[in-house]
């Protein structure tokens, strides 16, 4: 279903709304070190849970790791094109998705096609599509796969997502970083004469110039987008990972006082308490009025503008009804990125809480499995050759997400920074109820995040099945060779040319645009594809004879001005998505 322009027009109006309310103010936010950290997460953000990097078997880290450097050594991890309001841009992260054989990942008009995870379940026999080192990297991502599935169902079962512990060292190592980071930062900016500051400032100003795009990313998922299509040809992400500029600084009073954190247990280390000062604008601590998340959705009511519409991708040429994430967590796939923070050129500031540079701005995970989890796992490296961070220089600024309330100035935002290893969890309805952001750190960093994704119309089973029900009324001689239809009902008619529409706008052109740039790592979908594109030629060869039909003079005069009518509406729609496609 396709948003209404008087919906557009209405979402315009309450964001004006709020903007006025917040003026030129910044909305609080709280980091582990801020008083009220954990209140704020027990009553605002419950669904989020991390699990830090030591409660994850070693062997795990060192397989997916070794996973992540040979797919970008490869040069799997490429940038998208993608659509966003009517705008081709180019995503700031590299990616690349995995998944179940056959299955797809739908975001911004942008439809990726999974290399399948090497499982033991899903080997097919006598075929080779992808070098053993790739096949082995695919594997070791399916295993996190794995590993993530089996920790959430147990978690869900014994319901141990709410257990909170007190955490130490992390934060208080953290915290010494910040300030060394602190004593060279103010080196810096003595040594440059304040240009980098003053680029900032400018920065800034944009972002307010714009701030009316607030919660602009509700539609769009994991984009991180800026520049045009002109801006490059396709190449692997070692050139063009880099689009958005510098890296971030971990804000000091995020990384000191002692604070509890939700996390499934482990052996790890806990946060020692650790205060330190910053001259920066502290987030304040939540007070008498906090609200949770319940209340603050009741009194914001005129405010909040439901997502249903928006998730519905309104493709297929039948309309399922939205599904729900009942039962055992089952990840159908994961999508991975990898940015490089040092090779970019600009990075934009977060503009409504100041948490920072933005590596992925605010945005809803789209196109998932309604109240399904999502988990993610983080790896960060200093070079190009991916060495880990652990060792290295103590200037460098940890990444961290970011959270909020969906349309809501009220509620504080929540940052959490991430070691290398770390994994975290949006569980029940977060995704749908908050909004998550990416704040850059200073060193490279990939993420396999690990979704539902909503495939009732985005797998390779389904797509086949249709292009057989469309040419199921496709008769051929087998003498002549001659080809003709067995149905001429308007119904049966519109039934086939959505299909026809559907396999080549959502698929063929898909892969054609940007799919296909896989094929010289993983040759799954080559045939496949290869015989999508025989079907469509077949569906072509219908329209030319439902068209003949309606020109015949012997048809009744009532019944070929309702095929006349069904037909142009699906060869008008047509040839507007055509011109959208070559426009691109």
């Amino acid at each position: 279903m396709k948003r209404s322009g008087d919906s557009e027009g209405e979402k315009r109006r309450k964001r004006r709304r709020l903007l006025q309310e917040l003026g030129d103010q910044k909305i609080p936010f709280l980091g582990p070190s801020d008083q009220g950290f954990q209140q704020l997460w027990d009553s605002s953000y419950s669904g989020l849970v991390l699990r830090q990097s030591c409660s994850l078997p070693v062997e795990l880290h060192g397989r997916v790791q070794a996973a992540l450097l040979t797919l970008r050594s490869k040069g799997c991890l490429l940038r998208d094109l993608v659509r966003v309001r009517d705008r081709d841009v180019f995503t700031a992260v590299s990616r690349a998705l995995l998944g179940q054989p056959g299955h797809t990942y739908r975001y911004l008009d942008t439809r990726l096609f999974a290399i399948p995870w090497h499982s033991e379940d899903a080997e097919v026999k006598g075929q080779t599509c992808c070098d053993p080192d790739l096949r082995a990297a695919c594997k070791a991502l399916w295993e996190l796969n794995t590993f993530f599935c089996s920790d959430l169902s147990q978690q869900k079962e014994g319901d141990t997502l709410a257990q909170c512990v007190k955490l130490g060292e992390v934060v208080a190592k953290q915290s010494e970083e910040a300030d060394t980071e602190s004593k060279h930062s103010e080196d810096s900016k003595h040594s440059e004469g304040g240009d980098s500051e003053s680029r900032q400032s400018e920065e800034g100003d944009t972002e307010s110039k714009h701030s009316e795009e607030w919660d602009i990313e509700s539609k769009h998922s994991d984009e991180g987008c800026s520049g045009s299509k002109q801006e490059g040809e396709w190449e692997t992400e070692s050139k063009h990972s880099s689009e958005e500029g510098e890296s971030s600084q971990v804000k000091q009073s995020e990384l000191g006082t002692s604070a509890g954190v939700k996390h499934i247990e482990g052996k790890c280390p806990t946060w020692a308490s650790n205060t330190i000062s910053s001259t920066e604008s502290k987030p304040v601590a939540l007070g008498a009025q906090e609200k949770p998340v319940v209340k603050l959705k009741h009194s914001l009511s005129g405010y909040h503008i439901e997502d249903e519409e928006e998730q519905a991708s309104g493709q297929g040429c039948s309309q399922p009804s939205p599904q729900m994430c009942t039962g055992p967590v089952q990840f159908n796939v994961t999508l991975l990125n990898y940015m490089d923070p040092a090779a970019m050129s600009q990075l934009k500031e977060e503009p409504y809480y100041g948490m920072g540079k933005m590596a992925v701005g605010w945005h809803h995970d789209e196109n998932l499995i309604s109240h399904s989890p999502v988990a993610v796992y983080s790896y960060s490296c200093h070079d190009e050759k991916g060495g880990s961070n652990e060792g290295g220089s103590a200037e460098k600024a940890y990444w961290r997400i970011g959270l909020k309330v969906a349309w809501d100035i009220h509620t504080p935002g929540l940052t959490l920074p991430l070691q290398s290893g770390d994994c975290y969890y949006m569980t029940d309805d977060l995704n749908s109820t908050h909004q998550h952001c990416v704040l850059a750190g200073d060193t490279a960093r990939f993420s396999s995040t690990h979704r539902v994704a909503e495939c009732s119309s985005g797998t390779l089973d389904y797509i086949q099945s249709c292009c057989q029900d469309a040419l199921s009324n496709l008769h051929t001689d087998p003498e002549t060779g001659s080809r003709s239809l067995l149905a001429l009902l308007p119904a049966t008619l519109k039934h086939c040319e959505e299909i026809h529409n559907e396999v080549e706008f959502e698929w063929l052109r898909q892969y054609w645009f940007q799919g296909q740039r896989y094929a010289r790592f993983c040759s799954w979908w080559t045939r496949p594809m290869e015989q999508l594109e025989k079907d469509w030629k077949l569906m072509e060869t219908m329209t030319m004879l439902f068209l003949s039909t309606v020109e015949e003079e012997g048809q009744a005069e009532e019944g070929r001005r309702e095929m006349a009518e069904t037909l142009l509406a699906a060869l008008t729609d047509r040839q507007q998505q055509r011109q959208t496609w070559r426009d691109r």
